[in-house]
C-alpha cells in the first residue's frame, strides 16, 4: 500500500477508487523496511521482492513510495489497544523496519511455498472458476483456524440445508482454513489441512460439495476490524454467504481477564460495513454435545443441562493427554490426527487444562 491507501484503511476501513467507487479494506497490507534498506534503496523507483529461502525474485514493486510506518497509530486503529500481548503485533510490528514501501506489484509467477499444501492455495481466480466448473448457484464461506469437529460440520451441512430451502439448486461450500500467521497454541496449518483431509474422506462433509482452499492472510485477533477483512476477501473469492459467529477473529484481553471485543460487535459490524453490501451474514448457530442424542447438535436451552460445551483449549487438552473426547464430538480418523500432532510435539508430555481465575 501507498500511504494514501494505508492512511485510508487505518481510518476509513475502507478505499476509494479511481472511478469514485468504494471498497471494503479494514486492514493494512504494508512491506516494512528498515533504515539500512532504506539508504540501499536511495532514489530508485523499482525493486525486486525476493523470496528469503531462495533469494529468487517473485515480484516487481515500481513507482514506490517509501513513507513513515507509525507503529503506535496502526496498532491503536487496528485492534482499539495499545496494551502488550497483542500476538500479531508482537509476532510482526513490534520490531518491524521504522519505514513502509508501497507501490504498483508486478507478481512474476505464482508463489510456491513447496510444503506439499501448494495444491489448495488456490487464487480467487482459481476459485471462481472451480465454482463455475461446479455450476454453483451459491457460494457459502466457513473460515476457521481449528480442527473440524462435528458441531462445526452441522453448521457447515444445516447452512447448505437452508440454502437449498430458499430455492438454491446446488450451494457449494467454500471451506477456507486460515492458512497465516497464528498463535502458538494454535494447530499448525500442515496438521490442520491433514484432519481436514480425513473429514472429507469419511464423508462428514460431502467432497461433491465442498472446496477446500487455504486463506493465506494471517491471523490479527484484531475483533471487527478483522472479520471485515475476512468477509471482503471471499467476495473476492466468489462466495455470497458467509457464516459468522460469536466474537469472530476476537481473542481474551491481554492485561485484563475479559474478552478484548463485544462478542456480538463482529457480526453487527459485517451486517453495515460499506462496501459489503453483496455479502449475505449468515449468523452461527450455537452448537455444542448432546450427551443424551451422543452427538453434536443445537443447543437447546430448555434442556440445557443435557448439552456439554467442549471448548478449543478443552479438545486441544484431550488431544495431548491421548483423552478421546465423547463418541460422536469428531470423526475418528480427524482425531487421530490431532493426538499424532501433540504426540509429536511433545512425546508423554500431559497438560493440565488452565482453569479461568
Amino acid at each position: 500500500m501507498r500511504e494514501a491507501e494505508f492512511l485510508q484503511t487505518l481510518h476509513f476501513n475502507s478505499l476509494r477508487l479511481a472511478d469514485g467507487s468504494l471498497v471494503n479494506m479494514s486492514v493494512p497490507i504494508v512491506l516494512a523496511i528498515d533504515d539500512a534498506q532504506k539508504r540501499a534503496i536511495g532514489d530508485r523507483r523499482k525493486v525486486a521482492l525476493v523470496d528469503p529461502n531462495t533469494n529468487k525474485p517473485i515480484a516487481i514493486l515500481s513507482d514506490m513510495e517509501i513513507y513513515h510506518h507509525n507503529k503506535e497509530e496502526r496498532i491503536a486503529r487496528t485492534w482499539g489497544t495499545t496494551a502488550p500481548g497483542l500476538p500479531y503485533v508482537e509476532e510482526a510490528i513490534t520490531n518491524a523496519g521504522n519505514w513502509l514501501i508501497g507501490g504498483d506489484l508486478e507478481v512474476i509467477e505464482p508463489i510456491k511455498y513447496n510444503d506439499g499444501l501448494d495444491q489448495y492455495r488456490l487464487s480467487p481466480a482459481q476459485l471462481r472458476e472451480e465454482f463455475s466448473r461446479r455450476k454453483a448457484d451459491a457460494v457459502f464461506a466457513f473460515q476457521l483456524r481449528n480442527p473440524v469437529h462435528n458441531g462445526h460440520a452441522l453448521l457447515m451441512t444445516d447452512t447448505r440445508r437452508r440454502l437449498l430451502k430458499m430455492g438454491y439448486k446446488n450451494p457449494i461450500l467454500l471451506l477456507h482454513p486460515l492458512g497465516g500467521y497464528t498463535k502458538a497454541d494454535d494447530v499448525p496449518l500442515c496438521w490442520r489441512m491433514k484432519q481436514h483431509e480425513k473429514v472429507l474422506e469419511d464423508g462428514v462433509l460431502n467432497p461433491e460439495t465442498t472446496v477446500i482452499s487455504i486463506f493465506p492472510s494471517p491471523m490479527h485477533y484484531a475483533g471487527p476490524t478483522e472479520v471485515q477483512w475476512h468477509a471482503k476477501a471471499r467476495i473476492n473469492a466468489g462466495a455470497n454467504f458467509y457464516i459468522v459467529g460469536r466474537d469472530p477473529a476476537g481473542m481474551s484481553h491481554p492485561v485484563e481477564k475479559r474478552d478484548l471485543y463485544d462478542a456480538d460487535h463482529g457480526k453487527k459490524v459485517l451486517s453495515m460495513a460499506p462496501g459489503l453490501e453483496r455479502l449475505n451474514i449468515l449468523p452461527f448457530k450455537v452448537a455444542a454435545y448432546d450427551k443424551k442424542q451422543r452427538k453434536m447438535n443445537f443447543f437447546e436451552p430448555s434442556r440445557k443441562d443435557d448439552f456439554l460445551f467442549i471448548s478449543g483449549t478443552k479438545m486441544r487438552t484431550l488431544a495431548r493427554n491421548r483423552e478421546n473426547p465423547p463418541d460422536g464430538f469428531m470423526c475418528p480418523s480427524g482425531w487421530e490426527v490431532l493426538v499424532k500432532y501433540y504426540d509429536n510435539l511433545a512425546p508423554g508430555h500431559k497438560v493440565r487444562e488452565t482453569v479461568p481465575a
